[in-house]
Order: structure tokens, then sequence, then C-alpha cells
């Protein structure tokens, strides 16, 4: 749980100034950076409550190099990571993992787990959205892949090193470009949910 000092109104502000200032200068920003500040948009113009999980860690050891500092130098994970995000948007939960390769024509199957798979089955067990971002970094391309149509090419293709970007194009939902947020991925989740964007007619 995170407490915002100040209360939701302090907090929503400075989630609205921190998003205004991430996403116009989003140059060189990495793509889990512009997914956060996509996902800072999306908080402060009430349109979706999604946060990055974070990831349980046990501190073993800890030095003190100086009285006013603290170093660890020995810590390990509690537990293996479900995925990245989750959250509410129009009522409906979203969870998802977010991914991405410097390959041009696939994208590794090594890059997921089994213990994720067996989370996203489990959220849609539950009728929750469950789904991957997946980014090529050189194509320049974002595509959104439902997890019901992952977890059965992943199951199926065990011995398969990874997913062509074909099976990506005809199955995922490819993120619109030059757009704000700049990771605009609830336009392809309104879009499995079957309708108009609200993002959109939020802001034409």
């Amino acid at each position: 749980m995170v407490n915002y000092p100040g209360g939701v109104a302090l907090a929503r502000r400075q989630t609205l100034k921190q998003t205004k200032t991430v996403t116009f200068g989003k140059r060189g920003m990495t793509f889990e950076a512009e997914l956060n500040a996509s996902n800072a948009y999306y908080l402060a113009q009430g349109l979706a409550v999604i946060h990055k999980k974070p990831t349980p860690v046990q501190i073993v050891k800890v030095d003190y190099p100086k009285r006013s500092r603290a170093k660890i130098t020995e810590a390990y994970f509690r537990q293996a990571s479900t995925t990245d995000y989750s959250g509410v948007y129009q009522g409906h939960y979203l969870d998802f993992e977010a991914k991405e390769t410097r390959n041009k024509s696939s994208f590794p199957l090594k890059n997921f787990h089994d213990h994720q798979i067996n989370h996203m089955a489990n959220v849609l067990e539950q009728k929750g959205l469950a789904f991957v971002l997946l980014h090529f970094t050189v194509l320049a391309r974002t595509f959104l892949l439902k997890a019901s149509d992952l977890i059965p090419f992943y199951q199926q293709h065990e011995g398969q090193k990874s997913i062509p970007l074909a099976f990506i194009e005809k199955h995922g939902y490819e993120l619109p470009t030059n757009q704000l947020p700049s990771m605009p991925y609830l336009d392809c989740v309104q879009q499995i949910l079957g309708g108009e964007s609200h993002f959109k007619a939020k802001t034409s």
C-alpha cells in the first residue's frame, strides 16, 4: 500500500505535473519510462488507475560506510514476480506484462516464465483482462497481445524459441503512434472491450 502525503488531491496534482513534464519531453525515454508516463497521464485524466507492481525484496546485509548513508550489499527476491502492471479501467480489471526486444521478426519466448503464464491464466478465470505489451525497439512498434492468444501459443510451442512477428500482427493490436500519451494502450483495450475509445472521445 502506498500512502500519499497530503491526501489524494495532492497526489493527483503531483501526478498531473509529472505527466506534463515527462510526456512532452520523452526523447530518449525507455519503453518502461514511456509506459509509466502514460499511466500517470491516464490517472491525471481520470481514465484509469494503473500502477507498476513493486517487487518484494528481502534485504540481507546493509553496510554503513558513513553514518548518514546506508548501502545494501546483499538482497534477494522474496518470491517470483507475477506481471508488471495491474489496475482498473472503466470497471475492468487489467493485468499485464510489458516486454521489449531488439529483434525485428520475432519476440523471444524466453522472456516469459511459467509463473507469469499461470498468473495470467488465473486472471482470465476471474474474468479479468490479461495481456502483454510487446515493444520492438528497432522497429519502433508496440503491440498488445491478449493472454488468451499468448497462453495457447506458449503451451503448444514449448520448444519454439520465439513468437513470429506475423503471429503478433495477426492476433495482436498495434498501438497508435504520435499520440498523447506516447503508449496509448487503452485504445487497444477499448477495442477488445468493444466500443469507442474513452481516451479518444475525451481528447477529440
